[in-house]
């Protein structure tokens, strides 16, 4: 296995600045694992493809307006906080932007609690203590996070959420659920397609590139994750009847793996709570998933292998071939991809 075994030339305008409205009207490319066939139609008749008593599994993960800007005092430089891991009531780990930021340094918040340069990470990560919680003037100083590759401003910071999000922890958002509306989704429950969720709070390091020659080298981020469990059981009931697991993201198949990982007995599946370092490449052995719906990722992700793991390099590297011919969008605001 070679990093260059996932790499691949996409074009610029290839990437999706802008999401689509309504969601569901996103194209879709639907592969069949068994005879390795490949459709195109819309995320609106993803119905046509699933089945009554199939469960979809979605992350309701909510991404927090964790981009802060402040002021160093004194002096009153210009400071960027894009904070990624809480670590206690007015801890948390952030990624800086600014010159001079050693411990002890303190940094104004216009409209909420000052804070201060606690500790040196890894590069422009510090820990950064603030004088009270942050989270209750998000609202106020917080500003949602957009991946790099996006460059145009969104207007609404409701379009880099999904419909369903719930609980807040997320850097990016689960966008393989972005395609969702709830007019699509009453449509799926009429079909008898059920629903149930999970939580993985989705770290900045998932659009981190692989840099080891030999991807099994590389030390996977790790994310908090949840299943409780109602869900786990949901899950089991619907594998013991036959019926498929559908993964709404690649964030829903590291958390229900890692499930699957400590279940005993028949059961698919076990509830979790707390962290997860699975890493999932070619050769893994898939015990919960049956179906995956996805976006397009970025060359020598993580992501990209996991996708390549539950199909196979050589399928996901044809179907993405196809899709910049046919000239989908890619990445966070891009079209999806249905594996069955």
């Amino acid at each position: 296995m070679h990093i260059d075994d996932f790499d691949y030339d996409l074009p610029q305008d290839r990437i999706a600045q802008t999401p689509l409205t309504p969601r569901h009207e996103s194209r879709l490319m639907v592969i069949n694992r068994a005879d390795e066939v490949i459709e195109h139609t819309t995320f609106w008749q993803i119905d046509q493809y699933l089945s009554p008593g199939d469960v979809l599994v979605l992350n309701e993960t909510r991404v927090i307006p964790a981009r802060i800007h402040g002021k160093k005092q004194p002096g009153g430089g210009k400071v960027e906080l894009l904070l990624l891991d809480r670590e206690d009531h007015t801890t948390w780990t952030a990624m800086v932007g600014g010159k001079g930021l050693s411990p002890g340094r303190r940094i104004a918040i216009d409209g909420g609690p000052d804070a201060e340069i606690v500790s040196v990470l890894d590069g422009p990560k510090r820990r950064v203590r603030f004088d009270e919680p942050i989270e209750p003037y998000f609202d106020k100083v917080g500003h949602v996070p957009l991946p790099p590759y996006i460059h145009t401003q969104l207007d609404d910071p409701e379009r880099y959420q999904t419909v369903y999000s719930k609980t807040p922890g997320s850097s990016a958002a689960p966008t393989a659920g972005l395609h969702f509306t709830p007019p699509l989704m009453e449509k799926l429950e009429h079909k008898g397609v059920e629903f149930t969720r999970l939580t993985l709070h989705v770290g900045l390091d998932t659009f981190a590139p692989v840099t080891e020659t030999d991807p099994r080298e590389h030390k996977i981020h790790t994310e908090w994750c949840e299943l409780d469990p109602q869900a786990a059981q949901r899950i089991n009931a619907a594998k013991a009847e036959g019926k498929r697991v559908v993964a709404v993201g690649t964030t829903s198949v590291r958390t229900l793996e890692t499930a699957a990982r400590g279940s005993a007995g028949e059961d698919a599946v076990s509830p979790i709570s707390g962290p997860t370092d699975l890493f999932i490449l070619p050769g893994f052995e898939f015990k919960a998933v049956d179906c995956l719906i996805t976006n397009f990722h970025l060359p020598k992700s993580t992501l990209l292998m996991l996708v390549s793991a539950f199909a196979s390099r050589e399928l996901i590297f044809h179907a993405y071939q196809t899709a910049i011919e046919r000239q989908y969008r890619f990445y966070s605001f891009g079209d999806a991809m249905l594996i069955i």
